[in-house]
């Protein structure tokens, strides 16, 4: 009981979105927008009952990762983190929620405004980043290489690289909708690359020194 208590808060934020999808629905017609290209423009329509699905996969996957995780990482690395993965936890869960409710909106709506998501995710990245060095080895949450998962030490300072790439990325994300609508797709997908691609080296060199030591 004591258990189910303390996943109210957390299935309350994951619901939010399904209770506003309930109450819009039949003001929506049978083929709404379904994506959106970089200038904001529509360039698909599908069947409404698809967004039960793009919520599934928002929230749903989110929720439902987060609640099995601890009790199936196979080193408990993740029971370590005690509150901090709470915390981490509850803010995705957040993050998720609003994005889906920011998806919904553009579809009753049919208007996206691309920078507005990326400030969500920008912001996402940069909180995640904060609480790398936070995050113990584990299979599930964090910069997973060969050369993290096989060394503790690689873990740690990868981690730490990485995050500070990812705050200084996800803010420099949030600011791209300043940016022309023609170019903030680019520009947020370059950051994403360079704060993705050079953990991954760096956990690879590190690896190499200490093993050469």
């Amino acid at each position: 009981m004591e258990k189910f208590k303390k996943e109210i808060p957390f299935l309350a934020i994951a619901l939010i979105p399904f209770v506003y999808l309930i109450y819009i629905w039949n003001r929506l017609p049978e083929k709404v927008p379904m994506h959106w290209n970089g200038a904001g423009e529509i360039d698909r329509y599908g069947d409404k009952k698809e967004l039960v699905a793009v919520l599934l996969m928002l929230v749903g996957i989110n929720y439902f990762v987060f609640l099995l995780i601890p009790y199936v990482d196979p080193k408990q690395k993740l029971q370590n983190m005690g509150n901090k993965l709470n915390i981490m936890r509850m803010i995705l869960t957040l993050f998720m929620s609003a994005l889906a409710l920011f998806i919904l909106y553009s579809v009753e709506q049919k208007n996206s405004n691309p920078g507005f998501v990326f400030v969500i995710i920008g912001l996402l990245f940069a909180f995640l980043g904060n609480y790398f060095k936070t995050i113990k080895p584990n299979y599930f949450i964090g910069i997973k290489t060969p050369w993290t998962l096989e060394n503790e030490e690689v873990w740690k300072k990868t981690h730490e690289l990485g995050g500070k790439l990812w705050f200084v990325g996800g803010l420099l994300m949030a600011l791209t909708f300043v940016l022309p609508n023609n170019i903030q797709f680019y520009t947020f997908m370059g950051i994403t690359a360079v704060i993705t691609i050079i953990p991954i080296v760096y956990s690879y060199r590190i690896f190499n020194k200490i093993k050469n030591q």
